[in-house]
């Protein structure tokens, strides 16, 4: 029979599990962007069959599909929506100066959120809906709010890549500030345009119908 672990060394023993067990569970919660396919398999998608370039968007605008994310963005008024342009031609496109607009049916023309306003929105979420108190009341200023994992999250998961090799597909997410527009999805249309060609010309812009 094995001798028993002395009362020391049993619980050092059991502090190391706790310790593994907990990074094994940070681990199991890394942002994990989601396998893009080909840009005509989703439904939101316009395709240049000329030019041999489709581009897709898929709204994250459901709880099933928004708990990829550890950030909470629709409680912050962020629309999550993944981008995927897939190249089928035979020479790179450059889609370093695209341009993307979600344009609703109410004629707001929303542009991508920067990460540095997502930062700043998610560290003071009550910045535009707080009514100004009577009497200023001193508080001391909460720094470093938005975490490490989460900033890596947002970089992780956004659109970054510069050009489409042939026969290839990229993806990544884009935000967009939705907090004071009711169904923004609903009749919306996004506008993609600045796609290039191997040889620098433009390819005419890509229209994407959104919603119903």
């Amino acid at each position: 029979m094995q001798p028993l672990l002395k009362p020391g060394v049993r619980r050092v023993s059991l502090v190391a599990c706790a310790i593994v067990a907990f990074a094994l569970c940070l681990a199991a919660k890394d942002f994990v962007k989601p396998e893009a396919h080909a840009a005509k398999a989703y439904s939101a998608h316009d395709d240049h069959t000329d030019e041999k370039v489709a581009i897709a968007a898929d709204p994250y605008d459901t709880p099933d599909k928004a708990k990829i994310f550890s950030v909470h963005f629709h409680d912050h008024g962020f629309l999550p929506v993944f981008l995927i342009v897939t190249n089928d031609g035979d020479q790179p496109i450059s889609v370093a100066h695209m341009q993307v607009t979600l344009t609703t049916a109410d004629h707001y023309k929303l542009t991508p959120t920067s990460p540095d306003d997502i930062y700043r929105r998610l560290s003071n979420p009550h910045t535009n809906n707080t009514p100004p108190l009577p009497i200023p009341i001193p508080h001391k200023e909460i720094k470093g709010a938005v975490s490490q994992k989460q900033r890596d999250e947002i970089e992780a998961s956004r659109f970054a890549a510069r050009a489409v090799e042939p026969h290839t597909t990229q993806s990544g997410f884009l935000f967009f500030d939705v907090q004071d527009i009711p169904a923004p999805l609903d009749g919306a249309r996004m506008y993609v345009s600045g796609v290039n060609d191997a040889k620098g010309s433009e390819l005419m812009y890509f229209e994407i119908a959104m919603g119903k």
